[in-house]
């Protein structure tokens, strides 16, 4: 006897095992076509998957949000069945789910968005064959046997620490993967192509160029051309070709990923850099100039060397080794430490409109949101640790009101810990708990982003929405009380604030 806990509290008693396809059809055959996976005691599994003891069971269906990502994991799958239809010596790697999409990274010759047409007849015709996607459990021995001749696979297998490995087949395809996935491939019904880039594996400049070929799929055929509808209007809302056609910036081979701003750029830009003045002037800010350069030993004092090295510009200079900023908080530690503070001189406000360098790969250089040179907009608040709530507190209703000028709205993540961290726990629980109160002083709703603060501190992370409803992580507000007594022996807590930032915290 099986007893099924429903979402609303109904119990149903199973004579025998049963799967997930066959307790939804217990409540009809129209709701079990509906259904996309479900969660099995919490955990997002396949229909497929066997029940044979008491449990509790959420359907997920096509109108919940967690089934469009399952959609899309199973579209890439099936895209990239077709192109090994296509193309046999194609190597896979990963294709995952993203925001509205999914790719499949491939390592194979050269392709262009003309081959398109053609990948996607050979996708309708796997989606017509509805063919079952079924997962299978091997050892990892069995695995790294059954991929001999998948490079890629075989290392992605390496990395794994469990003893079991998850595959999923369709078909005469099989793939790596730990679902969840639809359960036949006639569900990923209306589905689109939209674009091709190059992308290094594991993001590593030494390691093979793949193809990262783009794609969406929707439930509803009219979602899917609301959205390629939408895409149609962002290509016109293009900032590269607005700024180009209005003749405020431009970029050139000579220093790619480094905009060159032009007279009437220049207006935009002193426009608004006065306005910048005038609101911190307004919350009590004074600001400050670092120099864009600054040796080895403070970097290695700040962590910085050691954890972020590889996004670094340096240069010797008399036989000492520099860096060109990529951020602007060690030179504000410099300055704070310029003379003895009392507590009675804290908080102590400080903004800085520092030009930064940060190498980032040619590959995801994108116009004005993703450079190697730009102005980060960060402001340094030195306190105690009493002040901190209502600090944090103050910086978020600056940036609200900054945002809101210009017809921005935005939503809120709070980042903690991760693996890859300084300071001690105590340290990382005052932090933590600081921002979480001014949070939720603030009374706007956030979400909690387990693991992913920068290595120094937690972060609060504002995502503003653009014309379009496209969001982009843009402000972000760090609180850190390592730097301080790492670099000086001072136990007052700092904070970087990146009011208009387009970067993610870890990359300060």
């Amino acid at each position: 006897m099986v007893n099924i806990t429903f979402p609303d509290g109904n119990i149903k008693a199973f004579e025998n095992s049963l799967n997930g396809i066959d307790a939804a059809k217990s409540i009809s055959d129209g709701f079990a076509r509906n259904c996309v996976a479900m969660e099995l005691d919490d955990n997002l599994v396949d229909l497929s998957t066997v029940i044979d003891q008491d449990a509790k069971i959420r359907f997920v269906t096509s109108k919940d949000p967690d089934a469009l990502d399952i959609l899309r994991h199973s579209a890439a799958h099936v895209m990239a069945q077709a192109i090994l239809r296509l193309n046999k010596d194609a190597k896979l790697t990963i294709g995952p789910a993203v925001e509205n999409q999914f790719y499949y990274d491939i390592d194979m010759d050269p392709i262009s968005e003309d081959d398109f047409p053609k990948i996607e007849a050979e996708m309708k015709k796997i989606i017509k064959e509805k063919l079952p996607i079924r997962r299978r459990v091997v050892s990892k021995t069995e695995a790294i046997e059954f991929y001999k001749n998948e490079p890629y696979k075989l290392e992605m297998i390496s990395d794994l620490a469990d003893e079991t490995i998850s595959f999923y087949e369709q078909g005469e395809f099989t793939d790596l993967c730990r679902g969840p996935h639809v359960p036949h491939t006639g569900l990923v019904k209306n589905i689109k192509l939209l674009k091709v880039s190059g992308a290094y594996w594991r993001a590593d400049q030494s390691k093979p160029q793949l193809q990262r070929i783009y794609g969406t799929a929707f439930f509803d055929k009219k979602e899917l051309n609301a959205y390629l509808t939408f895409l149609k209007e962002a290509k016109k809302r293009n900032h590269r070709k607005i700024g180009q056609a209005l003749d405020l910036f431009s970029f050139h081979e000579e220093a790619l990923g480094m905009p060159f701003f032009h007279p009437k750029g220049m207006d935009l830009w002193n426009a608004l850099l006065d306005y910048w003045r005038l609101e911190h002037r307004e919350a009590g800010y004074v600001e400050t100039k670092t120099p864009i350069m600054l040796n080895r030993s403070l970097w290695e004092k700040s962590g910085h060397w050691e954890n972020y090295r590889e996004n670094m510009y340096t240069s010797a200079i008399d036989d000492i080794e520099y860096a060109i900023k990529p951020m602007n908080c060690p030179g504000g530690m410099l300055l704070f430490s310029t003379r003895p503070h009392s507590y009675r001189d804290l908080p102590l406000r400080v903004a800085e409109l520092g030009l930064v360098h940060r190498h980032e790969l040619s590959g995801v250089l994108s116009g004005l949101f993703r450079v190697r040179a730009f102005h980060q907009d960060d402001a340094h608040l030195y306190m105690t640790s009493a002040h901190i709530k209502d600090e944090i507190l103050g910086v978020l209703k600056l940036s609200e009101r900054m945002y809101r000028t210009f017809g921005l709205g935005f939503y809120l993540e709070l980042s903690t810990r991760p693996k890859k961290s300084i300071g001690t726990e105590e340290q990382w629980q005052t932090a933590t708990n600081g921002l979480a109160a001014a949070l939720e002083a603030y009374g706007q709703e956030y979400q909690l982003n387990e693991g992913d603060g920068a290595f120094y501190g937690p972060k609060i992370d504002l995502h503003i929405r653009d014309a379009l409803n496209r969001t982009w992580q843009c402000g972000t507000i760090q609180l850190d009380m390592n730097f301080p007594d790492r670099t000086f022996r001072r136990q007052v807590p700092f904070m970087a604030v990146a009011v208009a930032g387009h970067y993610p915290a870890d990359q300060r």
